[in-house]
């Protein structure tokens, strides 16, 4: 946009030199002039009572892609001193899924960047790669945001991926945008579900919502990636597309896809892709790796999750939680409403705005189970729930309900669990 002065309008009374706040008007031969100023404020044109000024648009440039020269999914298989991270396994499955709603010969391919990685190709292939893109240069050997962005940048662009997901990790969150930004595409983060078909996208609406879809068409074929995701603190799930550039890019919250069956017999092509990296590229430097001697809470990966809730009354209750998970080898989670009271802290958090798990067991202890909990939990292959309300939203998911009082009910838990350890024991000995 630029300020335009019309000569033959223009009088020389000077009103818009006064209105300006920048001295960004000269007065010329009793003309007005623009220089180089000017900010585009506008405040010299309503200050003209001869209509001598106006705003000129510049001439919008389109960028138009040929969204046909892209094709395949392409994940990033996030590893890390030289070990997969598991939502980058999940993300393959993902990535397999979409590749064959898309059809016309897609293929899922994985990402894979670092230094001496090699080990990682076949366990990539057994996981559902039908293409291991392998990145390997010395430089690359830890994380650094300058060289991955580089080297995965130019790979998208040179092999033109219609879809690249990452994991909503930490690095994945630094990555991403970073890469989105350099390919001027759309990046959808923090995403809870994926779609090509309109029809699997309807029918997720009608199962999980009450919004009407009757206006919705089951039968299109547009083929954009549907990105579902979280927003307004969880309040609301929006779906998203990007229909005029690719790659179309997401991050994934990590728990939320289901793993392929791993194949140690399938095999896939491998293609070496050569970087012109170099160290210069690089304006940070990895002077020493310090691993967090803090306990870490590991949601994703529990196989026994036992949270609670606001139904805990204080944060006291966390103690017989712990004395729960302690007793089944699981870990302790919790409910938004207990991490915004303060009684733990949000590493803990399990739901639409915390991590989306998918352990074997799952005990919602005092959880009532609002929807932004279930999304975040409903996928666990068995649900022990435990409330005093008999109402409780949790019990429409619960696989099996306790109606009563948890500081009542787990105590009795934990000595059921000691006699059947202690029975189990017994038989192993017997057995020998």
């Amino acid at each position: 946009m630029a300020i335009k002065i019309i000569n033959e309008n223009c009088k020389g009374c000077t009103l818009c030199v006064k209105a300006c706040p920048f001295d960004a008007i000269d007065m010329v031969n009793k003309l007005a002039v623009i220089n180089e100023k000017c900010t585009v404020c506008n405040q010299c044109i309503p200050a003209c009572p001869f209509k001598a000024i106006e705003k000129e648009a510049e001439k919008e440039v389109v960028k138009v892609k040929d969204l046909s020269a892209y094709k395949n999914v392409w994940v990033y298989t996030e590893q890390r001193a030289g070990k997969l991270m598991n939502v980058a396994l999940e993300l393959l499955g993902e990535g397999y899924k979409l590749s064959r709603e898309i059809g016309d010969d897609r293929k899922v391919c994985a990402l894979l960047v670092g230094y001496n990685t090699e080990h990682l190709i076949p366990v990539l292939f057994s996981y559902g790669a039908d293409a291991v893109y392998h990145i390997n240069d010395p430089l690359l050997e830890n994380y650094t945001t300058d060289g991955y962005t580089k080297v995965m940048s130019e790979a998208i662009t040179e092999y033109k991926p219609e879809i690249v997901l990452f994991g909503a990790t930490h690095i994945g969150r630094d990555l991403a945008p970073r890469i989105a930004a350099r390919l001027d595409t759309g990046l959808t983060a923090d995403c809870t579900r994926l779609d090509v078909k309109t029809s699997n996208y309807v029918d997720y609406l009608e199962k999980y919502t009450t919004l009407d879809t009757s206006s919705l068409d089951r039968n299109s074929t547009d083929k954009n990636l549907k990105q579902t995701r979280p927003a307004f603190g969880g309040n609301i799930m929006a779906t998203i597309i990007c229909p005029k550039n690719r790659p179309q890019m997401s991050t994934v919250r990590p728990g939320v896809m289901t793993k392929l069956e791993k194949d140690e017999t399938k095999v896939g092509e491998l293609i070496k892709v050569q970087t012109n990296l170099k160290a210069s590229d690089i304006r940070t430097e990895v002077v020493e790796i310090i691993k967090a001697t803090k306990e870490l809470v590991s949601l994703t990966d529990a196989e026994f999750i036992c949270s609670g809730g606001r139904g805990l009354g204080d944060p006291s209750g966390f103690d017989l939680i712990k004395k729960l998970a302690d007793k089944v080898g699981g870990v302790v989670g919790s409910s938004r409403a207990a991490v915004d009271a303060g009684w733990i802290d949000h590493s803990h958090q399990v739901g639409q705005t915390g991590t989306t798990v998918k352990p074997k067991i799952y005990f919602a202890c005092g959880i009532s189970g609002a929807i932004q909990h279930l999304a975040g939990m409903q996928t666990s292959d068995i649900i022990i729930a435990i409330n005093k309300d008999p109402d409780a939203p949790i019990f429409e998911v619960a696989d099996y309900g306790i109606v009563g009082d948890l500081y009542k009910v787990i105590p009795q838990l934990i000595e059921e669990w000691d006699k059947a350890q202690d029975l189990y024991e017994a038989e192993l000995y017997l057995k020998a």
